[in-house]
C-alpha cells in the first residue's frame, strides 16, 4: 500500500490534539468520550507508514470562517472554557467541562429572538444543541487549528494536487451556523468548500459518508447554490443521531432547491445497500456540474465501529474512494468520524487508495 500512497499530502497540526472532551453526558449519565485524540495519532502513523507527505497545517485568517459560522458562535467558543474558569463553575458545582443545562426551545420563547444569557451556566445551551458536546481547556485551539488543517488541503488541491488529506479533529459536519454539537465545533468540512468555492469557481459538491447525517453542512448551504451538499446515513427515522433532520425530502430551499441530497439507509445496511447509495449520491452530485469535491469522511460506518448500526467493510471503503477518483474532479478530504481505534487508519487509508486508483483510470 505504500506505493499506492506515495507522496499523496495530508495536513496535520499538533494542536488538534489539544482537545480533551472529558467524556460525555448521554440521557443525564457521564460516559466515556469516543471523540479522542488517539483517532488522529492512528491515522497520522497509518499515513505515514503508507509513504504519505506530511504537510504543516498553514495559519490562515478568520475570514472564510467567518462567512460560514455566525461571529456570536465565534466569540462564544473562543472564552467559552475561560467564562466556565471565571464563574467558578469549575470548582462549584465542580463541573470540569462546560455542559449546557437549559436550551431556547421554541416553546419556551414564544418566538422571541432568545437574549444571550448573562448566566454562564446557562449561556451554552443557546449555542450548543446537545449535552454530548463538551468545551474544555483546549478545545478552542484544537477546533480552530482544525479549520486552518482543512483550508491547507484546500489551498494544495487549488494550486494543482489532484487529492489532498485533511486529518482534522475534532470532527465539524454536525456543526451548522449558529450552534455546535455532535462532537462538532466548527464546519471544518463547509469550511474547506468554501476556499475551493474562492479559489476554482462553483458549484463545489461536498460528499459525506459520515455514517450519520451531516447536518450541519446541509443547514449551511440549504439555500446556496454555489455549494452541493449530499449525504449518505443512517435513517434518523429509525432512532439515529441526529434524529431531527435527515430524511430524504430535504432538498435545499429558495436558489438553493435541488442542491441538497440525503440518502438514508436502514440500520444494518451492508457493502452493497451502501456502496449503491454512495454511487448514487456521487452521481447526482456530478450532475450539478461541480468543479471540485469535499469528501466528508466518516469511516463510522465500518462494522468494527461502535458508533453506528452499518456493516460496511474496508473493500467497501476502498471501492468508495475509487468511485470519487473516478469523478475525474479534484477531491479535498476532510476527516469527520470513526471511533474504533484498531481500524481507522486501515480504512482511511483504503479509502485514499480507492482515490488515488479512480484518478489514474
Amino acid at each position: 500500500m505504500s506505493s499506492e500512497l506515495e507522496q499523496l499530502p495530508f495536513v496535520w497540526s499538533d494542536a488538534c490534539l489539544k482537545h480533551e472532551p472529558g467524556g460525555e453526558v448521554w440521557v443525564g449519565v457521564k460516559t466515556p468520550g469516543t471523540e479522542l485524540a488517539e483517532r488522529a495519532v492512528g491515522i497520522r502513523a497509518a499515513l505515514a507508514g503508507a509513504g504519505a507527505r506530511e504537510v504543516e497545517a498553514e495559519p490562515h485568517p478568520d475570514r472564510l470562517l467567518e462567512t460560514i459560522h455566525d461571529p456570536a458562535l465565534l466569540e462564544y467558543l473562543a472564552r467559552a472554557w475561560s467564562d466556565w474558569q471565571a464563574a467558578g463553575l469549575e470548582l462549584d458545582p465542580g463541573q470540569n467541562r462546560v455542559v449546557p443545562y437549559l436550551f431556547p426551545h421554541p416553546g419556551l420563547t414564544g418566538g422571541i429572538e432568545p437574549t444571550e444569557p448573562p448566566a454562564v451556566s446557562a449561556r451554552a445551551g443557546l449555542f450548543c444543541f446537545d449535552t454530548m458536546t463538551l468545551v474544555g481547556p483546549g478545545t478552542w485551539e484544537a477546533a480552530r487549528a482544525a479549520i486552518d488543517v482543512a483550508l491547507t488541503a484546500a489551498d494544495l488541491v487549488a494550486g494543482g494536487e489532484p487529492v489532498a488529506y485533511a486529518c482534522t479533529r475534532p470532527p465539524g459536519h454536525h456543526a451548522a451556523r449558529s450552534v455546535f454539537g455532535g462532537s462538532c465545533y466548527l464546519n471544518n468540512a463547509a469550511v474547506a468548500a468554501a476556499g475551493l468555492h474562492e479559489s476554482i469557481g462553483k458549484p463545489v459538491a461536498i460528499v459525506d459518508i459520515d455514517a450519520h447525517h451531516g447536518n450541519g453542512s446541509q443547514q449551511i448551504f440549504y439555500g446556496d447554490p454555489a455549494v452541493l451538499t449530499g449525504s449518505v446515513h443512517v435513517d434518523p427515522g429509525a432512532g439515529w443521531f441526529p434524529h431531527f433532520v435527515g430524511f430524504a425530502s430535504e432538498q435545499g430551499t429558495g436558489a438553493g432547491r435541488g442542491g441538497n441530497r440525503n440518502l438514508p439507509l436502514a440500520p444494518g445496511t451492508g457493502d452493497p445497500g451502501w456502496l449503491t447509495a454512495v454511487e448514487g449520491l456521487i452521481g447526482w452530485a456530478l450532475d450539478g456540474k461541480p468543479r471540485a469535491i469535499v469528501l466528508a469522511l466518516g469511516v463510522d460506518a465500518a462494522a468494527s465501529d461502535p458508533e453506528s448500526p452499518f456493516d460496511v467493510t474496508a473493500s467497501a471503503y476502498r471501492r468508495a474512494g475509487e468511485l470519487i477518483g473516478e469523478s475525474g474532479l479534484p477531491v479535498v478530504v476532510v476527516q469527520e468520524g470513526g471511533y474504533d481505534l484498531e481500524t481507522i487508519g486501515r480504512l482511511v487509508l483504503e479509502t485514499l487508495c480507492g482515490i488515488r486508483e479512480g484518478q489514474g483510470r
